[in-house]
């Protein structure tokens, strides 16, 4: 794994090494790939369903970058496939266990950074369903919440769209009200 290489998701950081987008190097999904065989041997769907709950439901990867990537570590020498009938069964081989053993550090620091932002994605989806500290929310209630919340992006992005041609104090106030907003939603002032 290169020293550049990182995970990234979403719109903002999320802790070190997140960013735009929703990127996983191909060298990191190996890495990643790599860990989960030395946990146990694993079909594609499998490595697939524990990228996925362990970010908690928001990463979730393509079959297009998994089996590949399997097929790869294989060719390499640094997994094993058995067919189990139309499914492959890898499993992490010796080299594979060394090379994962000189690059551990890197791999647990991916899967805790999966970790990170599935505690935050689902910190930020209980924060829009309106459920209570215990999970448990009312039906009403999450739609009444999510309703509101959509309506008011809705209006926000109305009154920002009649923005565009007014003067250069009107929009210094406009973008005033805003970074106000955001730094009252986030509890701080916003990164710039």
């Amino acid at each position: 794994m290169c020293p550049g290489n990182h995970l990234s998701f979403g719109r903002h950081l999320i802790g070190r090494g997140f960013g735009r987008g929703r990127k996983l190097t191909s060298a990191d999904l190996r890495l990643l790939i790599l860990k989960l065989l030395a946990e146990k041997p694993r079909h594609g769907y499998e490595v697939i369903k524990s990228l996925e709950k362990r970010s908690s439901g928001y990463y979730i990867s393509s079959p297009g970058m998994v089996y590949p990537a399997m097929t790869y570590l294989e060719k390499i020498g640094h997994a094993t496939q058995a067919s189990a009938g139309t499914r492959k069964l890898y499993a992490i081989s010796a080299a594979g266990r060394a090379y994962l053993l000189e690059h551990e550090a890197a791999a647990d620091a991916l899967l805790a950074q999966l970790a990170r932002i599935g505690e935050w994605f689902g910190r930020a989806r209980q924060a829009l369903s309106g459920a209570d500290d215990s999970g448990e929310i009312g039906a009403e209630v999450a739609v009444r919440g999510a309703q509101e919340l959509v309506r008011a992006r809705r209006h926000l992005r109305l009154a920002l769209d009649g923005q565009a041609d007014t003067s250069p104090q009107e929009r210094q106030r406009v973008a005033e009200i805003l970074n106000r907003a955001t730094a009252e939603i986030l509890g701080r002032e916003p990164r710039r």
